[in-house]
């Protein structure tokens, strides 16, 4: 081979080589590139949530809160929701500069304790929660400062669109979503709830309550306005319907806004209406009427003879504004005598009056969707006196809305409805409710209801069209252990319309006081009565009732006409 030859061969097996060296090379090279990346990822995989991938605006989908169904008013409106939220927290190994964090995060959020934080930050932890329930606002605020370490967790959160306006029914949750009162922790009490009383038109995952938002608006806008023109400590009322026994309203002030969970600790924000119990007075005779009318130990011809007061021991019973002669039932029902009152319960006997009450259920503890309420308070041993004394409402003590449910066959023709904050028709009621008064002594009640409206205490009830009948009640409140007199408790009891009847309406206020606008008196003929009047001028149109200009007004001649 020649020389020439030769260097071609050697230059040739050169270049074989150099090639071969550089792909060695440049697979080592990507090799190289493929570990580094491989490193990289794993790290970003280290420092990131296991599982989690963070959406836009750097929030995780892990949600550590319940999600709870809409709750609706029986006309689809809303009462409370969920709507998304979010938790802002931090991870120490992330924190370049815990100073500067905490510093920072204190620009949006200046009610977190700074000291804490920064300890907080130090104890070890990958997960230190500084604020839940973060607005939207917030959220955006903290997400521009642009922080490592700091991130956010989704969750729901609770929003009661109406506020405080039906707070005491539908109630309210915790920071994790949970039910602590109302219909809120009767839903999680009950978590077929919301599939039972589904509407297609709104979805399946919602709530329906009885209540009528329109209607609980007026009877706790009248309310407040009745504790600012009477000097209320508090008020109290809600709305029936007197067949189905549905609770349209139910209001008790001062109230609470959900939407600030804190108010709800405040002791003087409970729930008057069915959380507490009360003498509630005069408003007590209804019963004792009804009793004595349907037990056939009255009629309404009967009289009493009401003329001086009744002395048992130290004891004496007398009239606030005594007529000092015989009283007919219906005289002692409109003029709210003490004296004929008592009589009556004596003529039924103790064991037969205090039956009554028990039939009616004003003995036990009533039930609802919103729980127990607290049992009544009555006498260890129950002898004559006490029968006097509860004939006129007191020494006996129930919840408001024990009486008003009690007071429904008084006024529905005699069948004993139970209360529901659910709605519910009127035929389903009526199939499977008991009898429990005669539909003569209910007729009765309703014409004694009507005429004290419009010839005895009830007189500023008069809702010019509606024909309102109720009764009043005034009773002392325990001061001190004694009754006092400048501490009253009133209240006036409705039904409306009564030749139709269709609804009842209570209200209860607590001390109020004498002014102009009550004549200077505190008495419920002219604070409680006019409080109703204006409440039914206001819902009878939302609840479809017409005003009837030209309806009957029976006839009075002082005592009795033969119409009664």
């Amino acid at each position: 081979m020649s020389e020439t030859e030769k260097s071609t061969v050697a230059t040739a097996r050169a270049e074989r080589a150099y090639l071969a060296r550089s792909r060695y090379r440049y697979r080592f090279v990507c090799l190289g590139f493929a570990v580094a990346f491989l490193l990289v990822g794993s790290r970003l995989v280290v420092l990131g949530f296991t599982g989690a991938e963070p959406n836009q605006g750097g929030v995780y989908d892990i949600s550590t809160t319940v999600h709870r169904p809409d709750i609706l008013d029986r006309r689809g409106r809303l009462l409370a929701t969920d709507i998304k939220g979010a938790t802002v927290y931090a991870d120490p190994k992330r924190v370049i500069d815990e100073d500067e964090l905490v510093e920072q995060v204190a620009t949006v959020l200046p009610d977190i304790k700074t000291a804490e934080l920064r300890q907080r930050l130090k104890n070890g932890r990958r997960f230190v929660s500084i604020q839940r329930e973060l607005t939207p606002k917030q959220q955006a605020e903290l997400y521009e400062l642009g922080l490592p370490g700091l991130g956010f967790v989704q969750e729901y959160r609770r929003v009661y669109p109406v506020g405080a306006t039906a707070s005491h029914v539908v109630g309210y949750v915790d920071v994790d979503n949970k039910g602590l009162s109302g219909i809120e922790q009767f839903v999680d009490d009950n978590p077929q709830l919301a599939m039972s009383h589904a509407g297609s038109a709104v979805g399946e995952d919602t709530v329906t309550l009885s209540l009528d938002l329109g209607v609980q608006h007026v009877l706790r806008e009248e309310l407040k306005s009745a504790v600012a023109t009477f000097h209320a400590k508090a008020a109290s009322g809600m709305v029936m319907d007197v067949h189905s026994g549905e609770v349209l309203a139910l209001a008790s002030l001062p109230d609470y806004d959900p939407n600030r969970r804190e108010q709800a600790l405040d002791k003087n924000r409970i729930n008057r209406i069915g959380s507490r119990v009360y003498e509630m007075g005069s408003v007590f005779k209804i019963f004792t009427v009804a009793g004595a009318l349907d037990g056939g130990v009255a009629t309404m011809r009967s009289s009493y003879d009401a003329t001086n007061p009744i002395k048992v021991g130290s004891f004496s019973i007398s009239d606030f504004h005594g007529k000092k002669r015989s009283l007919t039932v219906p005289e002692i029902f409109i003029y709210s005598s003490n004296i004929g009152s008592a009589k009556i319960a004596l003529d039924m006997g103790t064991e037969r009056h205090r039956a009554f009450l028990k039939k009616l259920g004003l003995l036990g503890r009533i039930r609802t969707e919103l729980g127990y309420g607290p049992a009544p308070i009555i006498p260890a041993h129950w002898q004559r006196l006490n029968t006097m004394t509860i004939a006129f409402g007191h020494g006996l003590s129930v919840t408001p809305l024990q009486l008003a449910a009690s007071a429904l066959p008084l006024v529905n023709g005699g069948i004993g409805v139970t209360p529901t904050f659910l709605p519910r028709s009127r035929e389903e009621a009526m199939s499977v409710s008991p009898r429990v008064l005669k539909a003569s002594t209910s007729e009765s009640m309703l014409k004694l209801m009507r005429l004290n409206v419009l010839k005895g205490t009830a007189k500023r009830a008069e809702a010019v069209g509606y024909r309102v009948g109720g009764k009043t009640g005034t009773a002392e409140k325990v001061v001190g252990g004694r009754y006092n007199t400048s501490a009253l408790l009133t209240s006036f009891l409705a039904a409306f319309p009564t030749d139709a009847p269709a609804y009842l309406v209570l209200v209860m206020l607590d001390e109020p006081q004498r002014v102009a606008a009550s004549s200077n008196q505190a008495t419920a003929g002219v604070n409680a009565a006019p409080t109703a009047r204006k409440i039914i001028e206001r819902i009878a149109p939302i609840l479809g009732v017409a005003p009837k200009l030209d309806a009957d007004r029976p006839a009075f001649d002082g005592k009795v006409t033969a119409s009664y």
